[in-house]
Order: structure tokens, then sequence, then C-alpha cells
């Protein structure tokens, strides 16, 4: 069976290239790529090519757990969108920018360990987080 797509977007008040910039550059990915102020992420790394490597620690401040999330992209269309493939999963990642404001929407494959609402409010938190670093720093 397979599961159907999710899709969460956000609107950031700022324009495409800053958002785009803060949304694949390591020194801004590890400000905000987390869904809980209780988490962080200590490192990230990039490549962003096709067949490139993005890579980062997410884990609970006080150390109880912690996961790499760990994908290699497969097309990547700079400025605009990426896609990219973790764990026999993909995710596509879309900037579009209208009015000094840019639209991130984000579509990926679903896991089959929890449940759907789960999953996309998790992303979503971390997507929610994303436009506060963008939109204060």
């Amino acid at each position: 069976m397979t599961l159907e797509k999710i899709t969460i977007k956000v609107i950031v008040m700022a324009n495409k290239q800053k958002v785009w910039d803060y949304y694949t550059l390591p020194e801004h990915i590890i400000k905000w790529n987390f869904a809980d102020t209780s988490w962080h992420c200590p490192t990230a790394t990039n490549d962003l090519n096709v067949g490139g490597r993005y890579l980062a620690r997410m884990e609970a401040k006080d150390g109880s757990f912690g996961f790499d999330f760990d994908a290699v992209y497969t097309k990547i269309d700079k400025g605009q969108n990426f896609t990219y493939e973790f764990g026999g999963r993909y995710a596509t990642v879309d900037f579009k920018e209208t009015g000094g404001q840019t639209e991130v929407t984000i579509t990926f494959d679903p896991e089959t360990e929890n449940s759907i609402e789960l999953q996309r409010n998790g992303w979503q938190a971390i997507l929610n987080n994303f436009k506060k670093y963008s939109e204060t720093n």
C-alpha cells in the first residue's frame, strides 16, 4: 500500500533569495531545524548538488534522544525547488515569491511508523520554526 503524500506550507515575510539561503545554508539550518524548543540541531552539512548529501543532527537538549536526518539530492533547480531522497522516501521543497513574501511548500512521502497527523504536525512545526527564524533574523 502506498500512502498519499503529505503537503505542508508557510508564507515567510521575506524575499525568495533570503528564504532560499536561510533554508539551505548550514549556518542557518542549525538555528531553526527542530520542532520544539527542547530540541536543537547542533550540526548540519549541505552539499546542494544532485547526488550531494544533506545531513542534520537533531537531538533533545537534555541528550535523551537524537537522530541524523540524512538525505541525498535527486533534483535541484537552484533558487526554485529541490527534491531529496531519505531512506527510500522523497521530499520536494518549492519556493515561490509574490510581492516580497515567499511561500515554502514541502511535499513528502510519509513513513508507516507514526500517524499521518503526527508526521504532518512535526514537519509543520519545523517549518513554522523556520518562518519565525527567517522573519526575525
